[in-house]
């Protein structure tokens, strides 16, 4: 068990060593090799002439594909020392809220990045994903797919840490009075008890048309954009053979905060941070679904942080955040036991992990 403490300080360091390292290389084309590519540095606590003295294990650091993940970061506008500073300048921040898969979620201290662990089985995935990845970011950097900066690994103490680097999609100073991860699916789709207890609980499908039944209200403009990112999505993670991703809708209700703004009035300090514009291109629900023919600018976006602009069914004026998420479980083996044993006891049409063409 690596403390959380010197994972983060790990991170740092090696991130800052492998960006640091790549800048010295000449800019190119990415070429089909740049894919498989894992670089592998060590971190003695002595120090070494490569790496600084550090207050950790030894440990080392590696990063895969470097050249492709940093033409993947050019593409979102994300300058080398942007990332650096983002990641590296100020200790990362732990998320409580680890995913049900027992991840460990950093957050970088601006809001941009989202530090996530994953599985062996998932950053394999992801490095068979890239050339695929690379190809459809090419053609639509619009998407609402996750974003990925960087995979990494730290091995110290026998353990590999896989660490992987996306936007955030969830501004930490934009209040989320609701939040919902969306399958589709009302099988088994309520959240737990032990998850309702939680301070901001990720309701489920069932808690969704039981809370919201006349859905959410958007400008048809917005509504066709977001169907249309969706559907070109979905056919990207459909040609993947990717399944049992969910859509993430997490809602910042601008009545209720403006009513308990006024309620907090005076006595406590409300928070009117305003979150920090993002440095990354896209990287808000809102880019992420704006077809190219809004580039003109038609939409006001100053006071939306990001969100895309929604109503609930009482006229309330909503803000969404909106992506999709854990698009690195592959519908191979126990999903497809999962379909067909939940198929034979239940509905095939209402099990959550569908085939990748249904």
């Amino acid at each position: 068990q690596t403390t959380s403490s010197a994972l983060k300080g790990a991170i740092q360091l090696g991130i800052t060593h492998t960006v640091g390292s790549l800048s010295t290389k000449p800019e190119r084309d990415v070429l089909m090799q740049d894919f498989y590519v894992v670089e592998s540095i060590f971190f003695p606590s002595e120090g070494s002439n490569l790496t600084p003295a550090h207050h950790y294990n030894d440990f080392r650091f590696k990063t895969y594909a470097p050249v492709a993940f940093r033409y993947f970061r050019e593409l979102f506008g994300i300058r080398p020392d942007d990332y650096l500073y983002s990641l590296c300048n100020e200790p990362l921040i732990e998320l409580s809220n680890s995913g049900a898969s027992g991840s460990l979620f950093y957050v970088s201290s601006d809001d941009e990045f989202i530090i996530k662990t994953v599985q062996h089985k998932e950053a394999e995935f992801l490095q068979k994903l890239l050339p695929g990845y690379y190809m459809n970011l090419n053609q639509n950097p619009r998407t609402l797919l996750p974003k990925f900066y960087g995979l990494y690994c730290v091995q110290a103490g026998g353990k590999n840490i896989r660490i992987v680097v996306m936007n955030n999609l969830l501004p930490r100073s934009v209040r989320m009075h609701l939040k919902y991860d969306l399958k589709g699916s009302t099988y088994k789709r309520r959240a737990s008890q032990k998850e309702r207890e939680k301070v901001f609980p990720t309701y489920k499908d069932l808690d969704f048309m039981q809370d919201i039944p006349d859905g959410l209200f958007l400008d048809s403009d917005m509504y066709n954009a977001l169907c249309k990112t969706l559907q070109r999505d979905c056919l990207v993670l459909q040609s993947f053979k990717i399944m049992d991703y969910s859509l993430l809708v997490a809602i910042h209700n601008m009545d209720l905060a403006q009513r308990e703004h006024a309620m907090a009035d005076g006595t406590c300090q409300a928070d009117t941070r305003r979150p920090a514009a993002q440095k990354a291109l896209y990287s808000t629900a809102m880019e992420s679904i704006q077809g190219e023919a809004r580039r003109g600018g038609t939409i006001e976006t100053d006071d939306q942080m990001g969100g895309i602009p929604a109503r609930n069914a009482k006229g309330e004026r909503l803000l969404l955040y909106i992506g999709i998420i854990d698009v690195l479980q592959s519908y191979r083996f126990v999903k497809k036991l999962e379909h067909s044993w939940k198929a034979l006891v239940h509905d095939g049409d209402t099990v959550s992990v569908h085939r990748p063409s249904f």
